[in-house]
């Protein structure tokens, strides 16, 4: 009978995470309601809180399946890059980050607009699934300054991630400080080119 039970849990479990998936997809997080959510599901609303603590965790959840699916994007771009240049690694991520963020643009900020903090208790494996991003940033920097120490090459990849991140941001959001759409790759190219120099 418990198996049952787990079985079925597991199952909401899924059916609620592809649910709210697809939600944050078409309009990102403002999409996420419990009494919608239940419904698609064909659960009661306090179903939802018997697999999630809150609508906090489920969201997590669908951006864990985003962190993968963005990893994987650059990954796939850099597996296609001609040479191993660093600089111009990190000009491919870039890119991929800008046109994952492009393509998948209410995802993509649902991983940003989630509310949470580091003095929250995040969970574990949501820290790691943002570090193994983080580290394929960390490699290619680590190439362009072998002499730096481990913490500093980390504090460089924060760095460099939030300024790309900002870029993208104010680009996509069109805001008055930004460059045009069409021009953030360029603008993220020479910022890079220029960065080891």
């Amino acid at each position: 009978m418990a198996g049952k039970v787990e079985q079925k849990r597991k199952e909401l479990t899924r059916r609620l995470i592809d649910i709210g998936e697809a939600r944050i997809a078409a309009g990102g997080i403002e999409q996420i309601k419990a009494r919608d959510l239940a419904k698609e599901a064909g659960c009661a609303t306090g179903a939802i809180y018997n697999v999630f603590g809150d609508l906090n965790d489920l969201i997590m959840a669908v951006n864990g399946r985003t962190f993968i699916r963005l990893g994987a994007h650059v990954t796939a771009a850099v597996d296609k890059q001609k040479g191993d240049d660093p600089v111009e690694t990190l000009i491919i991520m870039s890119h991929a980050y800008l046109n994952f963020a492009q393509q998948n643009t209410p995802a993509w900020r649902t991983l940003f607009d989630l509310e949470m903090s580091t003095d929250q208790n995040v969970p574990q494996w949501y820290l790691a699934e943002l570090e193994k991003l983080l580290s394929i940033i960390a490699t290619p920097l680590t190439r362009i300054f072998p002499e730096m120490t481990r913490e500093d090459i980390m504090l460089m990849t924060r760095g460099l991630f939030s300024s790309v991140h900002g870029i993208v941001l104010l680009g996509l959001e069109k805001r008055i400080s930004a460059v045009p759409t069409t021009k953030l790759e360029k603008m993220i190219t020479l910022i890079l080119r220029n960065l080891a120099k």
